[in-house]
């Protein structure tokens, strides 16, 4: 998979178009330039979602109504035009000129970011982890999406009855209004249990837990249903405790049972990584999950997603920089950013370099004649 070229209109201050390599690319240039905001360009053409905003029409230039990106993509000797409009309201997907749904659109071009904010997956709250989960998931298998998106409709409206029941003086009328919210939510809850723990175990088997320090990296998909009965019989222990919590359920006013309020336990050394792990631990940890999803990902479709790494030195240090590009060398094709030339000289034998200024991407010449002369 290598993303060959993108071209930003009216996306905060980019301007211009950029064209990678198949390898390693440097985006480097001054702070507030813009060399994050092409990474975030090439996530959001992927994903449909940004790094740095949950709404992506922050993204828009204040004096435009609409941002337009554009990209084209080649997977093996196949390439496409992908398109993303970004208007206030809403977001539209086109894939050679044609639009699609966003759920057919996806997968045309894959790709995994190594952010700060991404460092919630190891630092922060379940939601996170169970995020992280989730997107490696529908890489594999999009099918899952739709499952997904219709467990937390079903929650929703689960969670509105049992607020109006909250409220209510006569609670027990709700009993057998709430249980077809439940049968469904047996249905769906199984099949994202048993998609998640069957992807851990998919992660699992790719770890390289020493690729970085001495200290062994594990992770364990926990359950909240742990402890109350047969894992192995899922959906009927499903059941069984969200009858035994209705009551419960109703006097809080949502939701109390189902695998939105599962985690991934992540371990350093055996302990959680999380409260005990130090911030080269922590981080060292999250490259070891994105690297084992992306081996998951290569063991699906014989291909791996791009790899974008925002402000690489900020959040790296040399050890770890040397380690994780010598790993995805002639494995995925990689674009980082960072404010130091520094950087960019370092690797410019093995990358492609790009100077950032006032939200233009251009190859540094000079650079480029310093490679070219050794």
């Amino acid at each position: 998979m290598h993303l060959q070229r993108i071209e930003a209109t009216s996306f905060r201050n980019l301007t211009g178009s950029v064209e990678f390599s198949s390898g390693l690319n440097v985006v480097y240039g001054a702070n507030a330039q813009g060399k994050s905001s092409w990474l975030e360009a090439i996530y959001l053409l992927a994903t449909t979602k940004s790094f740095r905003t949950s709404h992506p029409k922050e993204a828009i230039r204040h004096d435009a109504n609409e941002a337009i990106l554009r990209g084209t993509v080649a997977r093996g000797n196949l390439t496409k035009d992908l398109q993303l409009l970004i208007t206030e309201s809403a977001k539209q997907a086109f894939v050679n000129g044609k639009r699609e749904a966003v759920a057919r659109y996806l997968g045309n071009l894959n790709a995994i970011a190594f952010t700060a904010d991404e460092m919630q997956i190891v630092r922060g709250a379940p939601e996170s982890r169970r995020r992280f989960l989730d997107r490696g998931i529908f890489f594999t298998l999009p099918s899952y999406l739709g499952a997904l998106n219709e467990y937390n409709r079903v929650l929703k409206q689960k969670n509105a009855l049992l607020r109006e029941a909250s409220d209510s003086d006569d609670p027990a009328k709700y009993f057998d209004l709430i249980q077809p919210w439940n049968d469904q939510l047996v249905a769906l809850g199984s099949e994202i249990h048993a998609a998640r723990v069957n992807y851990v175990n998919e992660l699992r088997a790719h770890l390289n837990p020493g690729l970085f320090q001495a200290e062994e990296i594990a992770i364990r998909y926990k359950s909240s249903l742990e402890g109350r009965g047969d894992l192995g019989d899922y959906a009927n222990l499903l059941k069984e405790r969200l009858s035994l919590r209705l009551k419960n359920e109703i006097a809080v006013g949502y939701s109390l049972v189902g695998p939105h309020r599962d985690d991934l336990e992540i371990l350093c050394d055996s302990y959680e990584i999380s409260r005990f792990g130090s911030s080269g631990q922590q981080r060292s940890a999250l490259l070891i999950l994105d690297l084992a999803q992306m081996s998951v990902y290569y063991q699906v479709f014989e291909e791996y997603p791009i790899f974008l790494i925002d402000d690489l030195d900020a959040e790296l240090d040399r050890t770890r920089i040397e380690i994780l590009l010598d790993h995805l060398d002639g494995r995925s094709q990689t674009i980082v950013s960072t404010s130091k030339r520094t950087i960019a000289e370092r690797y410019r034998h093995r990358a492609r370099t790009l100077l950032v200024e006032s939200g233009r991407a251009v190859e540094d010449e000079v650079l480029m004649k310093e490679g070219n002369a050794i």
